[in-house]
């Protein structure tokens, strides 16, 4: 069934495409993606697509608006290219985070993607941990939605840390952190905050036992890592023997790089669904995305269930 898949890479991360192509045994299909001589962005597909299910690879990652575009146009042109199905893999949602109206005129950014999406004939979208589950309603198609919680657990498992605690850094994501501390047996914990504005954080403490524990902060993005330091300080504050920080997407947009360098924090384990090679920092480790997206893609297009990805 593979052999009628075509694989299209946008420019944003073509490293992680190379990786799901190469697991796949699909080679990326030939695709130009250039500018005009005014900034606009020009795509061509250079080998036919016609009746084929097309799975087109990009994160909406910075540049943003300038990866979010040329999606849009990669999805337009093998839908004009007659391609039989086309889908959009979507490591990382951009504004994600807009995903509510909580103050007078503001859009849902994260709906009006959604709609960008749909308009030009995205039949399918896989995207990895959205900032809010919730988001995949905003479409009226499938909506695959990978987590990236059994590769933390994994890797955490193999560390055999003892007296380990599961860290929310804060009540909206105690959801996620309680699954990855059921999966690893392990104890939860939550912080209690306060954003005054946006990425500033004052945090106030934290709701559970972690003296003397190997704690790790999970959470879908880390930022500006603002929330992270201050987590990470206060858990040492109150006697943690380790703090490690399990994030899917590693954004790490202005001082983050800076701030966590500076941190006591013990480790930064983060995914590859944003392309980090020019983040300097001392105590990263990133944790491949591509076989978990490749094995979706393989179900898909074979017709088996995901669920057991989850498992």
């Amino acid at each position: 069934m593979l052999e009628n898949v075509a694989l299209i890479s946008g420019s944003s991360h073509p490293a992680l495409a190379k990786q799901i192509s190469e697991i796949l045994n699909i080679p990326l299909t030939d695709t130009l993606v250039t500018r005009f001589s005014d900034g606009e962005i020009r795509v061509q597909i250079n080998e036919s697509v016609r009746e084929k299910r097309v799975f087109v690879i990009q994160s909406l990652c910075n540049p943003t608006n300038d990866n979010i575009m040329e999606l849009l146009l990669l999805i337009d042109a093998a839908k004009r290219a007659s391609a039989k199905e086309v889908n959009a893999v979507i490591p990382y949602y951009a504004y994600a985070r807009q995903d509510r109206k909580d103050q007078p005129r503001v859009p849902i950014s994260a709906k009006v993607l959604a709609n960008l999406l749909q308009s030009v004939g995205t039949e399918r979208v896989v995207v990895v941990d959205l900032h809010a589950e919730q988001i995949q309603g905003f479409f009226d198609i499938p909506v695959e939605h990978i987590s990236a919680l059994p590769l933390f657990a994994d890797y955490l498992k193999k560390l055999n840390l003892q007296d380990l605690v599961i860290v929310s850094p804060d009540a909206g994501g105690a959801k996620r952190a309680n699954k990855l501390a059921k999966k690893l047996g392990a104890e939860l914990a939550i912080i209690y905050k306060m954003r005054p504005r946006p990425n500033a954080v004052e945090v106030f403490d934290v709701i559970g036992n972690v003296e003397g524990k190997n704690c790790v902060i999970v959470d879908d993005i880390v930022d500006t890592a603002g929330t992270l330091v201050a987590a990470a300080d206060m858990l040492f504050q109150k006697g943690a023997k380790s703090v490690r920080a399990c994030i899917t997407h590693g954004v790490l947009s202005g001082p983050a790089v800076e701030r966590i360098n500076n941190s006591k924090l013990t480790e930064l384990v983060i995914t590859d669904t944003i392309p980090t090679d020019d983040k300097p920092i001392r105590n990263k480790k990133v944790l491949s995305i591509a076989p978990t997206i490749a094995e979706v893609i393989r179900r898909i297009v074979e017709g088996k269930p995901l669920s057991i990805l989850f498992e």
